[in-house]
């Protein structure tokens, strides 16, 4: 009798993806240069608690701060976008596309980092959202991925809610400044993102919004 094995599927290597602007209703990502640095550095003012949970910052002067810009955005490993809400047109945070592996097809969304005046905006969400169409849309990736630290309740919080699929913890799972993390991991599969599009799609709708920039429908309902 045979044993078990998983189903064939499309082998091909997908591409890895450009380092190139995406253009969204309420925000446009622009590949990070250390051009970026002085309305980042800015918008990181005043914020030392968004920098809990990541590896970097907060950072102690302007030139630390553009250092680590100029690293991510040299980066050949990951990609990273500086976040610029059109209603402002100041870029207020950034994020990437990591741990690429076009061989199994598989993609992370992460290194977010989100000013405060950019969190919890239609911006914010629209800014996740286009990474995550380019992957799976545009090039073909089968699994989305977002891990976060096990602790930072924010970051699950808006796993779910962009319907991530919680898969489980990996324990000591590493050293972020000095400190042992253990590692909370989600997931999107080929299968589920197009019911995760449509209902972020219906979300950003401007006919979703109240005259008051409320939610008429969370995306919670809208996924039913």
């Amino acid at each position: 009798m045979a044993l078990p094995v998983g189903p064939e599927i499309d082998s091909t290597p997908r591409p890895l993806p450009p380092r190139t602007t995406l253009r969204g209703r309420y925000v446009v990502l622009e590949p990070l240069h250390k051009r970026h640095a002085d309305e980042l550095w800015r918008a990181a003012q005043g914020a030392d608690e968004s920098w809990t949970y990541l590896p970097s910052g907060p950072f102690a002067t302007r030139e630390a701060m553009i250092q680590y810009i100029n690293d991510c955005g040299t980066d050949q490993q990951r990609i990273f976008w500086a976040v610029r809400p059109i209603a402002t047109g100041v870029a207020s945070g950034w994020l990437s596309l990591m741990d690429i592996q076009p061989k199994n097809a598989a993609i992370e969304l992460g290194s977010i980092w989100f000013a405060p005046v950019m969190q919890r905006t239609r911006a914010a969400t629209e800014a996740m959202f286009l990474p995550l169409k380019l992957a799976a849309d545009d090039l073909g990736y089968r699994r989305l991925v977002w891990k976060c630290n096990a602790l930072n309740a924010p970051s699950k919080r808006a796993a779910e809610r962009l319907g991530f699929t919680f898969e489980g913890t990996h324990r000591m799972h590493m050293v972020v400044k000095g400190r042992r993390r253990d590692s909370d991991w989600y997931s999107i599969t080929e299968d589920e993102w197009p019911s995760r599009r449509d209902a972020l799609l219906a979300w950003l709708a401007p006919e979703n919004f109240a005259p008051d920039g409320t939610a008429r429908r969370g995306l919670a309902e809208i996924r039913g």
